[in-house]
């Protein structure tokens, strides 16, 4: 009677195929393909992270958000006097006026920013500030002209004239809505930059800070 095999001696053992050194090349593989599919994974949040660290703003440096042009009209005049009293004669008057173009806007490398609460960016502006003031020398106007030989006018007070000029066209770029239109502007510009990077159905953008500064 022939002798039967017992369960345990049927059951096979089942070995990677090949040599030690084919198994360690398998087991790396398949690794590898393990730290790949970990890494598709978590891919967008990484990237997200990397991108929105700077969103190029310290390249950009100083942005003007806002422009004016102004043509305020100047006065030079200046006579010659004895005891206090206008000689006659002797009074010299200029009447001019020159176009300025005025710009404010931010240093971009200044904006700091954090999102909150996973739905808002907050954005905090730096101060706002003139940064250009020229005076565009080919546009002079002169409405009066009148020299008299015996109280010409000096280069300094010709100069000091200018920065006067120059002044009052701030002042009335400011009047006039420069500094609000620049920090509206700011506002739109930034919006577009976050959008680049997040859904902006999902977060709101807080902006803080950015206001006109005592020295401008």
């Amino acid at each position: 009677m022939p002798e039967t095999e017992s369960p345990r001696r049927k059951r096979r053992r089942f070995h990677l195929p090949g040599s030690p050194l084919l198994r360690k090349l398998l087991a790396i593989v398949v690794a590898v393909a393990v730290i790949v599919v970990a890494l598709s994974l978590v891919r967008p949040t990484l990237f997200t992270d990397q991108k929105t660290t700077k969103l190029g703003f310290e390249n950009i440096g100083e942005l003007a958000t806002q422009s004016a042009y102004c043509s305020p009209v100047g006065v030079i005049e200046g006579d010659r006097e004895l005891f206090g009293i206008s000689i006659p004669f002797t009074q010299s008057k200029y009447i001019y006026s020159y176009d300025v173009v005025i710009k404010a806007g931010y240093d971009f490398a200044g904006i700091t920013w954090s999102i909150k609460d996973d739905s808002t960016i907050v954005v905090h502006l730096p101060e706002l500030k003139i940064l250009s003031s020229e005076i565009l020398l080919d546009s002079l106007k002169i409405y009066l002209e009148d020299e008299s030989i015996f109280r010409q006018i000096k280069l300094g007070e010709t100069n000091a004239a200018l920065q006067k000029l120059e002044e009052q066209a701030q002042a009335d770029a400011i009047a006039n809505g420069l500094f609000e239109n620049a920090r509206t502007n700011v506002e739109s510009i930034l919006t577009g930059f976050f959008g680049n990077v997040y859904d902006l159905e999902q977060y709101e953008i807080q902006f803080e800070g950015g206001e006109a500064g005592g020295n401008t």
